[in-house]
């Protein structure tokens, strides 16, 4: 490596404003990269800059750049300078020390990047610019909306080039190489030089010079101040040893790098739930937040950043004591990179690795493309010595930080700035709940409103409705008599069983038991069948006539003989009814069943009659004192049949108890001819067609 000459960037020819605004901030003594690179670039020639990450580069082509530019003019609105990064932290980090380096110049430096709002950008756009930083993707969405204009251009860089083609980023390049007049100066910065590096290097710089401030032993070769841990460890006992590593003594601020954005969210709420002020970057968040959480770790509000390799390139904070690789890296590029974020600036730093065991095989390639000494990492537990010694632990901590450490103001703290973004706030479980809007108001009751074929209970309630649903217009049944008491005594009851097609049939039955007479028609419909029948009992002393009923379907599921007595279908009353013969109750208290056909009216009986010898035994008169016993009506045509009775086959008795065998009932019979089979019966067929049938039928007689 070149050793430094010069001591000031006077004496590399920068112009007194840049360096006074250099000096001011603190930034006297240049770098290496920037003492070699910065001469070159000075005198207009096309430069590749090879260096360690955390070693200067943005101020070895900005300060360049700005001079080159010069002072701004009023009637120059088109920029002359152009600066694309891979990342929108990385370019907020480039334009904050081209900012700073054009102090005194006055120069105009937008940032262009997704998750903002396109009117702000494009106001200053009409306004004029002079440097404009930005990522490809929103460079390219300004120039097709006509807004950015990159015709006057004349100092190109590509900062972080082979972060960009890992982003495939390579097309959007050349989209914007070809936008660019070709006479421009085109300066190319990587910490490390892959193959498709140098071929673009290739293809669009003119003669370029190679300037790389590495040592010998290879690319990439991570920062001499960092001291570099590797253990191999168990997943499980990561987050433990990470919340000692957190503990201890002289830890400043600490990067937790993940590889994914699903891990980086859960180590930042583990970390979060044992006390510790953490905060996630990744992809999924919103602008807003990923700057949030950035410019709490900068104000030291919190003390703990868990990221992605997003933030791996552009993060430049000096006060960055610990690094801890989650996740091992997949590449030597990353290793360099994550382990670049301490130990800038000439401080010193500490890198931890964990590697599990299923990831050896990928660390023993990146440990040989480094040349470094952990091919074969010590087996690391939260409770090993060397963890306590190598970090300078306290012995007895453990991974819960104790509350009376708890003393940073933590994210909450950290006011997230209105960007306009384009997107909606992303990120696992959305925004936090103190940045939450105002909470939603309490929710009403809701009012429902019961409804009985479409209209409002309310308005049917004050309707007492019959407990015999309403037949229709067309059907003609004489409507049965009740009267007052027995209306009165049907509603007085306590228990009161309605269905869909009509009452209880039991309470009617009751309330019927001796209502005056009605003429009702045999016929019935099929909806009013269900229902309670209408019947009226006669006096004893009426003529009887044998008179055919005709049932409906439904009606005729329920038969005579189907009923309970009274004593069980007729609700409980306070006192039981006193047991009599049936001949000597009284007509309210007997079985109510359908009237018979020597229960219909006089009017309705044939003329015929029949001696009393010859009536049936149930039409005789009362004063035989016999038992009343109820007839079964024929059964309709329209009625459901009964069930088949099963015969039970015969029970044989075993001598043994633990054994039960079955007779099964001997089906066949005599006359019963045996059935001939498909082949017989084909066999048969052929013979007649061939002989005829009565050829056939006298073989099978003889």
């Amino acid at each position: 490596m070149r050793q430094a000459t010069l001591t000031t960037f006077r004496d590399l020819g920068v112009t007194p404003e840049i360096a006074d605004a250099l000096e001011t901030e603190g930034i006297v003594t240049p770098f290496p990269i920037q003492e070699m690179a910065l001469p070159l670039a000075l005198s207009g020639q096309d430069l590749i800059g090879q260096a360690r990450t955390g070693t200067g580069k943005t101020y070895a082509f900005g300060i360049a750049m700005l001079q080159s530019i010069g002072k701004p003019r009023k009637n120059r609105k088109k920029p002359r300078g152009l600066v694309v990064v891979p990342t929108r932290e990385l370019a907020t980090q480039v334009s904050e020390d081209l900012v700073t380096a054009a102090g005194k110049l006055g120069s105009r430096v937008l940032t262009v990047y997704g998750g903002r709002a396109y009117e702000p950008q494009i106001e200053a756009l009409k306004a004029g610019v002079d440097v404009i930083v930005g990522t490809p993707g929103r460079l390219l969405d300004l120039v097709k909306q006509k807004h950015l204009d990159l015709s006057q251009v004349t100092s190109l860089v590509l900062d972080e080039a082979d972060r960009m083609l890992d982003l495939g980023f390579l097309p959007d390049i050349e989209r914007i190489f070809k936008l660019i007049p070709a006479e421009r100066q085109t300066m190319l910065f990587s910490a490390t030089m892959p193959g498709e590096i140098v071929a673009l290097s290739r293809k669009y710089l003119n003669r370029p010079t190679h300037v790389r401030a590495e040592h010998e032993s290879g690319e990439g070769e991570t920062t001499p101040q960092v001291r570099q841990l590797v253990w191999r460890v168990h997943r499980m006992d990561k987050i433990e040893i990470v919340g000692r590593l957190l503990q201890a003594e002289g830890r400043g601020l600490t990067m937790v790098f993940c590889e994914t954005k699903r891990a980086c969210d859960m180590v930042s709420e583990q970390l979060d739930t044992r006390g510790f002020a953490v905060a996630a970057v990744h992809g999924d968040l919103g602008q807003g937040q990923r700057e949030q959480a950035l410019r709490a770790f900068r104000n030291g509000k919190i003390d703990v950043l868990v990221a992605t390799d997003v933030a791996a390139r552009g993060i430049d904070i000096d006060d960055v004591t610990h690094v801890v690789n989650y996740d091992c890296p997949t590449d030597d590029k990353t290793y360099v990179h994550r382990v670049g974020r301490t130990g800038r600036a000439g401080r010193t730093g500490i890198a931890v690795t964990f590697v599990e065991w299923e990831e050896l095989t990928r660390w023993k390639m990146t440990n040989q493309m480094l040349g470094l000494e952990f091919g074969d990492p010590e087996e690391t537990y939260s409770t090993s010595p060397h963890v306590y010694a190598e970090l300078n632990i306290p012995q007895g901590t453990k991974g819960i930080l104790p509350h009376a450490n708890r003393s940073r103001a933590g994210l909450s703290a950290e006011r997230i700035e209105d960007l306009g973004e384009t997107g909606r706030v992303r990120g696992r479980g959305g925004r936090r709940r103190d940045e939450r809007e105002e909470p939603r108001p309490a929710r009403t009751p809701r009012q429902r409103r019961r409804t009985r074929g479409g209209r409002e209970l309310a308005e049917t309630a004050a309707v007492e409705r019959p407990e015999v649903e309403l037949v229709d217009a067309k059907t003609e049944e004489a409507p049965a008599i009740f009267s007052t008491d027995e209306i009165q005594s049907a509603a007085t009851e306590q228990k009161r069983t309605r269905t869909r097609r009509g009452a209880a049939t039991s309470a009617i039955e009751q309330a019927l038991g001796e209502a005056p007479e009605a003429p009702v028609k045999s016929t019935r419909s099929r909806r009013t069948a269900a229902a309670a029948p209408a019947a009226v009992v006669e006096p004893a002393d009426a003529p009887e006539a044998p008179v055919r009923s005709t049932r409906s379907r439904r009606s005729a599921a329920v038969t005579t003989t189907e009923r309970e007595p009274i004593e069980q279908a007729a609700p409980v009353t306070e006192q039981p009814p006193v047991e009599q013969p049936v001949a000597e109750q009284p007509a309210t208290q007997r079985p109510v069943r359908k009237r018979s056909a020597a229960e219909r009216p006089a009017a309705e009986r044939p003329v015929v009659e029949r001696p009393a010898a010859e009536r049936p035994v149930e039409e005789r008169p009362a004063a035989a004192a016999a038992p009343v016993v109820q007839s079964v009506p024929e059964p309709s045509f329209l009625a459901t049949p009964p069930p088949p009775v099963r015969k039970e086959p015969e029970r044989i008795v075993p001598p043994s108890p633990f054994a039960v065998i079955f007779q099964s009932p001997d089906l066949a019979t005599d006359d019963d001819d045996i059935a001939p089979s498909a082949a017989t019966e084909r066999k048969q067929q052929r013979r007649q067609a061939r002989g005829g049938g009565g050829g056939g039928n006298r073989r099978r007689a003889g």
